[in-house]
């Protein structure tokens, strides 16, 4: 064989190498904050290739532009991707796609985002994601095992000190919201759209960058899940009266997540 022919076959491996490692990068604007706060979360493609499949159509797809952080339980989760404010209340939940296979591979550690699921079935995960903002895997929690696992299927890289802002954010219930009195949630004063955390924009960031090895990723070790071989993965590709929100995802207390 030439050195000629050798050399195709080198780079050749080396560009399949480097696909095999992608890991695509998506940027989360919001609009907390005077500036608009963001953060990046690094995609796990190729082990939980179904997941990130069905999270990028909504993205591509605009779905999540306009929603709102529908829930925060301080030290818990943070929610999302599942309901916006168009002028009424209650909130409109967005159109969903099918429901997607269970992949729970990595464990529910700070800083990971995963599926929220109906309870009892482990296969019911749309459009609605959390970020995890302890660690949740065991304990009262539970979340590599309850439901068949909550999967996990990218990590925050970038601007989780934002994601703890809006923790803080004081509350109507489970939704944080901006400049909404105690007296206004009790009252059932009609807000505004400044009232809520709205995430403006869900982009791909990076698609092509071969980040997968830099992840931290911690396994969840208390299931026995055969993660998929990698592939050349793509990068395109509770509450009271009017408020009272239709959470098809995690319900609203650690204790129920079973």
């Amino acid at each position: 064989m030439s050195f000629s022919n050798l050399s195709k076959i080198a780079i050749a491996s080396l560009i399949i190498a480097s696909a095999s490692t992608s890991a695509t990068i998506v940027e989360f604007t919001t609009s907390q904050g005077s500036s608009k706060s963001s953060f990046k979360v690094n995609l796990h493609d190729e082990t939980t290739p179904e997941t990130v499949a069905n999270f990028l159509k909504y993205v591509n797809d605009g779905d999540y532009n306009n929603t709102v952080v529908h829930r925060v339980e301080p030290g818990f989760v943070m929610q999302a991707g599942g309901f916006e404010f168009t002028g009424t209340l209650p909130l409109s939940p967005i159109a969903t796609d099918n429901t997607i296979k269970n992949e729970p591979v990595y464990s529910n550690v700070r800083g990971t985002i995963a599926m929220a699921k109906v309870s009892g079935d482990e296969n019911s995960a749309t459009s609605q994601w959390f970020v995890n903002l302890s660690n949740n895997s065991a304990g009262s929690a539970a979340l590599d095992t309850q439901n068949g696992g909550f999967t996990v299927f990218g990590e925050v890289i970038a601007g989780m000190e934002n994601i703890d802002i809006i923790a803080g954010i004081p509350r109507c219930n489970s939704t944080p919201m901006p400049d909404y009195s105690a007296d206004n949630c009790a009252n059932n004063f009609v807000p505004g759209v400044e009232n809520f955390v709205t995430i403006e924009s869900v982009i791909i960031f990076d698609a092509s960058v071969s980040s997968a090895d830099s992840l931290a990723a911690v396994k969840n070790t208390s299931l026995t899940v055969t993660a998929p071989a990698p592939t050349n993965s793509s990068s395109g590709g509770g509450s009271t009266a009017w408020f009272s929100l239709l959470f098809t995802g995690l319900v609203a207390l650690r204790r129920r997540f079973k």
